[in-house]
């Protein structure tokens, strides 16, 4: 395992500067914006793809500070019932998959998106209540009509480009929000569908990442380091489900944190040692999105507590027996 940035939070300045700053912290890896929610800010696929001395030049900084690119991200929601926001999302993802076979890349990070609760909507509806039963009639549509439809065919172009792993952030909101729906459309799909693992996610829904990591196996594709701090006082009154914004943080039932500041060190040992027994030895990428701390003092302080975590060597032989 490797500990490694996403870059998203640095898109005011170069890759150049950025990878200067981020070597100078002895990181090795990072992951890259290039379309949806994240943007493009370091690598615009639609640039790269079209001219190759653009491409050479982005190819030669990431020499220069012997970095790698642990996956591309386009997080979007490519089965939006807005046809417009659909076909924008759908096209980043679809040229985040030929820039990554252009650089050799096999993991590409998304959302599985949330498409509207029937063909007449405009919005979409993310319906996580067993009852009434129009949920389970919306949920339907979703999941058979245009859901695994959908994925089908994306994954289907992902493998003919060199791409073997969508890696799908389980992000309440959307139709894969935790384990149990990730595997749901990896088995309908196939092996190339598995999981950004962004314990953030999992920890405010009330979710051991430990066990989730057990229970997911090789289904992880790529893992996020985030903190989530939840706040007891709230959540004993209003529970989880939090609309309030990000910067009311005094009424928020949770926030998210840097790495330690959420949970301490022995849970986030545990989930580096369950990420090694289920086989994972990929980047462990921080997503810098605490509001409480600046990003550099937020990055310098995860990178820190991570590296003093990751288990980077294998083990050999057991010796003593």
């Amino acid at each position: 395992m490797k500990v490694g940035v996403l870059t998203v939070p640095f898109s005011g300045q170069s890759l150049e500067d950025t990878l200067s700053y981020l070597s100078s912290l002895g990181l090795t890896t990072v992951e890259i914006g290039t379309g949806g929610y994240p943007g493009n800010a370091h690598a615009n696929p639609e640039v790269l793809l079209q001219d190759e001395t653009a491409f050479q030049e982005f190819v030669d900084t990431f020499k220069r500070y012997n970095m790698t690119i642990s996956a591309l991200s386009c997080h979007g929601n490519p089965v939006h019932p807005n046809k417009e926001v659909a076909d924008k999302d759908h096209k980043d993802f679809e040229n985040t998959v030929l820039l990554a076979e252009k650089l050799g890349i096999d993991t590409i990070i998304t959302f599985s998106g949330c498409p509207g609760g029937s063909k007449k909507d405009k919005t979409p509806n993310w319906a996580v209540s067993s009852w009434p039963n129009d949920f389970q009639e919306v949920l339907a549509y979703q999941w058979n009509k245009v859901l695994i439809p959908y994925w089908k065919k994306a994954a289907a172009f992902a493998k003919s480009h060199g791409v073997t792993k969508i890696a799908l952030e389980m992000h309440p909101g959307f139709n894969v929000y935790n384990p149990e729906t990730l595997l749901k459309l990896r088995k309908a799909v196939g092996d190339i569908i598995g999981a950004n693992f962004d314990p953030s996610h999992l920890f405010w829904q009330g979710i051991d990442p430990v066990q989730a990591i057990k229970y997911m196996g090789d289904s992880i594709h790529h893992f996020h380091a985030k903190d989530t701090q939840m706040f007891s006082d709230n959540v004993l009154k209003n529970g989880v489900l939090d609309m309030k914004s990000y910067g009311n943080l005094s009424e928020r039932s949770w926030v998210f944190r840097t790495v330690g500041y959420g949970h301490d060190t022995k849970v986030w040992k545990d989930m580096m040692t369950m990420l090694r027994i289920v086989g994972y030895d990929g980047a462990i990428s921080i997503e810098h999105e605490d509001s409480l701390m600046s990003i550099k003092e937020g990055l310098e302080k995860a990178v820190t507590f991570l590296q003093s975590l990751v288990i980077e060597e294998q083990p050999g032989a057991a010796w003593w027996f």
